[in-house]
């Protein structure tokens, strides 16, 4: 099924991005497109989940360099069975996180010294193992490659502009505009179908991970609140990669809700509380002197995180 979907998604990708070649130069421009897609395609399967993680400046970490944040991810990768991730780290105030990769082999997770900074330990495993199940269901993938291309069908656009005057145009200015507006509004508008229901599945395979819905949900309302309040240039510079993120951390997401890249925050958390009922038990367990993850982890902001 994912493999299903992650080819459909390229193949609408892919004749979007041809479908701007030709408004801006005709038969000629789509050929161009194609094989700069084909390539693209190709070069983001490998390496977009680089890009991503270049574009937020991310710096990856080890045991010695942050050996709380390190081992929280090693801990809860072992809870899921999954092999380990590379660990990034972001030094940006606002409270997020995202996970890249081709493949849970290939995977790398990232959050922002904000996140660690500002969220109690449980909050940040809880994001973590939300962002963990999106690489075992492997939406990794299909988030970064959409990314990617997205970002290429923006930019592409913004060319369209100064192409206005190509004679091989066959639209004319109709077809500019079609390039400027139509073609990006038609790439967000796959990320938001594919992002919302991708959002739901990791909250709840995030909670089974962690153990505590709760935590989660609390982590979300934070983070959420902060996003509203602190701007994060990266990914304001990036609009693309938005929907990779557990929250929208682009500021102007509150403009317009229909448009927005990720599901309602409060209909998440409403979610997740139901499922609290359901690990009573070990969320009992999580509380006791040893610690979830084996070791004593007391709540509250934790400064050496960054």
């Amino acid at each position: 099924m994912n493999i299903m979907r992650t080819a459909m998604l390229l193949a609408f990708m892919t004749a979007l991005f041809m479908g701007v070649g030709y408004l801006i130069g005709g038969s000629g421009g789509m050929m161009i497109a194609f094989f700069v897609a084909a390539a693209m395609n190709l070069f983001s399967y490998w390496n977009s989940d680089k890009m991503v993680l270049r574009m937020h400046n991310a710096v990856e970490v080890d045991e010695r360099s942050a050996p709380e944040y390190y081992g929280m991810v090693r801990d809860l990768a072992a809870r899921a069975q999954l092999p380990m991730p590379k660990v990034y780290l972001i030094r940006e105030d606002q409270p997020n996180a995202f996970a890249t990769g081709r493949n849970p082999e290939n995977a790398a997770v990232a959050a922002t010294t904000g996140l660690l900074d500002r969220l109690s330990y449980e909050e940040v495993a809880g994001v973590m193992a939300h962002e963990l199940a999106h690489v075992q269901n492997r939406d990794t993938l299909t988030m970064t490659i959409t990314a990617t291309i997205a970002g290429a069908i923006s930019m592409l656009a913004n060319f369209a502009f100064f192409f206005r005057g190509n004679n091989n145009n066959p639209l004319g200015f109709i077809g500019v505009l079609v390039a400027m507006i139509v073609a990006p509004l038609a790439a967000m508008m796959v990320q938001m179908a594919i992002s919302r229901t991708r959002e739901y599945a990791a909250d709840r395979r995030g909670a089974e991970i962690c153990g505590s819905p709760q935590s989660l949900a609390s982590a979300l309302n934070k983070i959420a609140s902060s996003a509203g309040r602190l701007r994060n240039d990266n990914a304001e510079r990036n609009p693309a990669t938005a929907h990779m993120f557990i929250i929208n951390p682009l500021s102007g997401e509150k403009m317009d809700n229909l448009f927005s890249t990720h599901p309602d925050t409060q209909n998440r958390i409403a979610a997740l509380m139901k499922m609290q009922g359901e690990f009573a038990p070990q969320a009992a367990a999580a509380t006791s002197a040893s610690g979830p993850w084996g070791g004593d982890t007391p709540s509250g902001p934790r400064g050496p995180w960054s």
